[in-house]
């Protein structure tokens, strides 16, 4: 319904933030990592938005950037992990570390937040990544992945840092293409949460 909303920061918290825009005040519900990025109030300021649906209200959820939003569209993708458990995870994990603990199997990270077990933050990362891997496997069958992965290197899921990297770009809800060409030139020797980070910097360039 909305893509982003831009206006006034008229309001905020640890978990809301109202953005005045055009004389109306939206509510958003916001991650602590989002808030963590918020100006003070008076000032412009926008965030993306996703639209939550529920039998008795409708919840509008901002998120600083696309990678914070494309992690909670690919969280709620996993069965049993509802908007609140995901924006919790978001809470204490930016995007990128987000990426690094689904690429590395850190559950013990994603457990880190309010509500979410060991065992469903095993449950995120084994289930992304089988996502990711089916999809891969799909791919290369069809003869695709050899189009822009030369030679069939860095395949999601394959133990070497571009694959790693990989993984962890298309959890955070890119494709193959867009991952692939973000790490063009990016030294892979640095450690993987470097490379993530860098490579994110190249999409929103």
């Amino acid at each position: 319904m909305y893509y982003h909303i831009e206006g006034i920061l008229a309001y905020k918290d640890g978990a809301l933030a109202v953005i005045d825009c055009g004389g109306v005040g939206y509510k958003l519900n916001i991650s602590y990592t989002t808030y963590t990025r918020l100006p003070e109030t008076g000032q412009k300021f926008k965030l993306f938005t996703h639209l939550v649906v529920k039998d008795d209200a409708l919840d509008l959820l901002g998120f600083y950037d696309l990678s914070e939003k494309n992690a909670f569209v690919m969280l709620t993708s996993v069965s049993g992990v509802g908007p609140k458990s995901a924006m919790a995870v978001l809470s204490v994990l930016t995007p990128e570390r987000f990426a690094f603990a689904v690429a590395s199997g850190d559950y013990k990270e994603l457990s880190l937040a309010q509500g979410v077990s060991a065992k469903t933050a095993q449950k995120i990362i084994l289930e992304l990544k089988d996502k990711i891997n089916r999809e891969s496997a799909a791919l290369e069958k069809s003869g695709g992945m050899a189009a822009f992965i030369p030679e069939n290197q860095g395949l999601p899921g394959a133990a070497n840092p571009r694959g790693d990297a990989m993984v962890a770009l298309i959890a955070l809800g890119y494709s193959r293409m867009e991952a692939n060409d973000a790490l063009k030139n990016i030294d892979l020797t640095k450690p993987l949460e470097e490379i993530i980070k860098l490579a994110l910097k190249n999409l929103t360039q």
